[in-house]
């Protein structure tokens, strides 16, 4: 059973921080509901009609789910891995999405052409169970063999990697496991099998180019394993709105690219914990995987430019979408803004904060669109942050170029906080849990006010929050507030 949050916990979370035991209360509560949300998809599939789910594929489905069980059995810990590494969830949602809603997937303009479309993208989505209960056997060290299908040129076996298959065409892949030996066959392809290794931590080794791994990035102190950077698995995006939200398109890296985010990714612990233990204690405990993205929209071809850009998605907890930081610092600090996403979000799916509408009308200085109450409470939180992450980074630094950068970013990101915290306090549809959290927020707000940034940083992010706000009412209106 999963504790209550106290009031403890929600000034700890209101500070933005968090000791093991209240992250552990978020955490465990995301888990259950993605087992719930898996066996939700399974009831779906029972009830949905034989358009939507024929009989073949409800039973193919029910055959996948004993081998997860099976798996379990043998090493629950493994199938767990799978189960709730972060990108299954986006994939659970989908294709409930899809079981769920036939009538109005099929309401469109276009007519049999859309149906026939929406029906082989379901198709294609619950295949993807079967790969799903293929990797948690390989995790436990079942011994099986299966045919799954392969769409877009990969075929994915979550947490593990992929085989490149020889067209993008939908193409069966024979698998088997025995004795700790992967083999995958691609049908009617003149090349022989693949054979590969896993190893029980998930790393999954082959000299056959067509293997693509998924690259594990070492543990953060006291995490729970390695960090796969994932850049194989199908459901890492949904493929759309990503540049309206300044976010690049999912890439894959080479072996170049890995190396760099290695590297960067070994400066990262100590950087984290410059601000503080929590620091390192919420990176520990929450981030599961990173998506690599490509260099922002119109940054330029990749090197050429510091710009950066990062992301989370509600349904996919503790996965961090990111190019690749310039540096650890960068590196250290995009982890401190996106996990702040991953917590405040966890919180509202826990207890409700506001009650406030979703129409986007409020002013945020990081953003150049109107954005909702709950977008602009999203937002102060990982910016206050940020705001003393970089404190802390700036009052430790000992080069004059890193305290300097440092300083910067705090006040930028003070200022912006200090400019939406009045229609956060102001709200009169906070419910206790949320006034709690917002109070905690302007204590740590007024506490930087302890060791406040040089005067000729603090005038530049004034100004840069003054300017910031003329052009939002100028693209945007007077009208809104």
């Amino acid at each position: 059973m999963i504790p209550p949050l106290t009031d403890h916990m929600l000034r700890q979370l209101g500070r933005t921080e968090g000791d093991s035991h209240t992250l552990g209360v978020l955490v465990r509560d995301q888990d259950t509901r993605r087992l719930v949300l898996l066996r939700a998809l399974l009831d779906a599939a029972g009830a949905a009609s034989a358009a939507v789910c024929p009989p073949r594929a409800l039973d193919r489905l029910r055959a996948d789910w004993d081998l997860l069980e099976t798996a379990e059995r043998a090493d629950r810990a493994a199938v767990r891995a799978v189960l709730l590494h972060p990108l299954t969830g986006p994939w659970a949602q989908r294709c409930l999405r899809g079981l769920s809603a036939p009538a109005l997937a099929s309401r469109t303009d276009t007519g049999t052409h859309s149906r026939t479309g929406n029906a082989l993208e379901l198709r294609a989505d619950l295949d993807h169970l079967s790969a799903l209960a293929a990797a948690a056997a390989i995790r436990a060290g079942i011994p099986f063999t299966t045919r799954l299908t392969a769409h877009d040129g990969l075929l994915s076996l979550p947490t593990l990697g992929a085989l490149r298959t020889t067209s993008t065409a939908p193409v069966p892949v024979d698998v088997a496991f025995r004795a700790g030996e992967l083999t995958l066959r691609e049908e009617g392809a003149a090349v022989p099998p693949l054979v590969a290794h896993p190893q029980p931590d998930g790393a999954t080794g082959s000299a056959d180019p067509r293997w693509l791994p998924v690259l594990a990035l070492p543990a953060l102190p006291h995490g729970i394993g390695p960090v796969p950077l994932d850049d194989v698995d199908p459901y890492r995006t949904d493929g759309r709105g990503l540049q309206r939200h300044g976010l690049s398109a999912a890439t894959h890296i080479d072996d170049r690219a890995r190396k760099s985010w290695a590297e960067s990714w070994a400066g990262v612990a100590p950087l984290l914990g410059i601000g503080g233990a929590h620091r390192l204690t919420e990176a520990a405990l929450l981030l599961r995987c990173l998506v690599p993205l490509g260099p922002p929209p119109g940054s330029g071809p990749v090197g050429e430019s510091a710009a950066h850009c990062s992301g989370t998605r509600r349904e996919a907890f503790g996965a961090v979408l990111s190019s690749r930081p310039a540096t650890p610092a960068y590196f250290a600090s995009t982890l401190v803004h996106e996990l702040q996403h991953t917590k405040l979000a966890a919180l509202c799916a826990l207890v409700p904060l506001h009650h406030e509408d979703a129409e986007p009308r409020h002013f945020a200085p990081w953003r150049s669109d109107p954005r909702p109450f709950d977008g602009l409470l999203q937002g102060a939180y990982s910016h206050l942050a940020l705001a003393d992450y970089w404190q802390r980074f700036a009052l430790g630094a000992r080069r004059v170029t890193h305290r300097d950068l440092a300083w910067a970013e705090h006040a930028r990101c003070r200022e912006q906080v200090g400019a939406v915290l009045p229609v956060l306090a102001g709200s009169a549809a906070l419910t206790r849990e949320g006034r709690v959290l917002v109070n905690e927020m302007i204590t740590l707000y007024h506490r930087l006010d302890d060791c406040p940034p040089p005067a000729g940083h603090l005038a530049r992010a004034e100004a840069y929050v003054a300017t910031a706000k003329v052009i939002w009412q100028q693209r945007n209106g007077p009208r809104r507030p």
